[in-house]
């Protein structure tokens, strides 16, 4: 007897259709995601070189974004930047993120106390993307990471102290996924990353010395929100200004207080780093 078939050829086109449809999306959001990151306007070749996509698909994805309002063509230029347009976009994302007012208070108290520039971080992909940076007003020397400023996930004492107030399932599960986006590069990633999260295990705090940027040394600390997300904290700044050695005498009590603050205004947790 025959298997019935519940294809039809109109259906099969659809799903093509729905595919082509969501990876197009994917595109044009790394597309977005690439000229946020520029330093200076890009062309339409650089995003074919980063991205591996091809250059009439970048001219299509560029050219709907433009009508779309998201980017703008430069005059007499093969240029594009973003528009005021995706402001609206991380302004609607950080008008819902409340915890940015009720902690920015412990966050000054901490940059004023420390001398060093503070930033509140949440997780993208591989990222932890500042939602909140406060600069010292004695500070000479700050950071210049502003709000939607990024920083490595695996190298920086702030990737590290997310990581380490995971549940073990969730970290693994991340881990494993950046050591594939890593490729050839996660031998070098790995040796770090567990250095950085067996220090966390034993001090009760992340810390980053040099390993992000030369020069540039942070402690950080993860804690739990009431819907269960995770946050980091972290507090740093130039080598001179913060050694190794002040950094973990005197710094790091002082963000563990900090978080531990946060944590009980907003109704979560300040949790100590993972135990296995």
């Amino acid at each position: 007897m025959q298997t019935p078939n519940n294809t039809s050829p109109g259906r099969d086109k659809q799903r093509e259709r729905d595919g082509e449809e969501v990876t197009a999306l994917a595109r044009g959001l790394d597309i977005l995601r690439r000229i946020a990151a520029a330093d200076a306007p890009v062309s339409n070749r650089e995003l074919t070189e980063w991205t591996g996509i091809p250059k009439p698909t970048v001219s299509r994805i560029t050219a709907t974004l433009v009508g779309a309002g998201l980017l703008l063509r430069l005059p007499d230029s093969e240029r594009f930047v973003l528009t005021a347009s995706v402001l609206e976009l991380s302004n609607g994302f950080l008008r819902n993120f409340d915890i940015r007012a009720r902690a920015r208070p412990f966050l000054i108290a901490l940059a004023e106390q420390t001398g060093l520039s503070v930033h509140l971080a949440v997780r993208d992909r591989f990222e932890m993307v500042v939602i909140d940076s406060i600069r010292p007003r004695s500070a000479v020397l700050v950071s210049r990471l502003e709000v939607g400023g990024r920083m490595d996930l695996s190298r920086t004492a702030i990737g590290r102290a997310y990581l380490s107030v995971l549940s073990a399932p969730e970290r693994q599960a991340l881990i494993g996924s950046l050591q594939t986006a890593s490729g050839d590069d996660w031998p070098a990633i790995a040796r770090g990353l567990q250095l950085g999260l067996d220090y966390a295990r034993e001090k009760g705090f992340a810390i980053s010395i040099g390993e992000w940027h030369y020069g540039l040394n942070a402690v950080a600390a993860g804690f739990v929100g009431p819907s269960e997300e995770r946050y980091s904290v972290n507090c740093g700044g130039a080598a001179h200004q913060c050694p190794q050695d002040t950094l973990v005498s005197d710094v790091a009590p002082a963000l563990l207080e900090c978080v531990a603050h946060i944590a009980r205004e907003i109704g979560g947790k300040a949790m100590a780093p993972f135990a296995g």
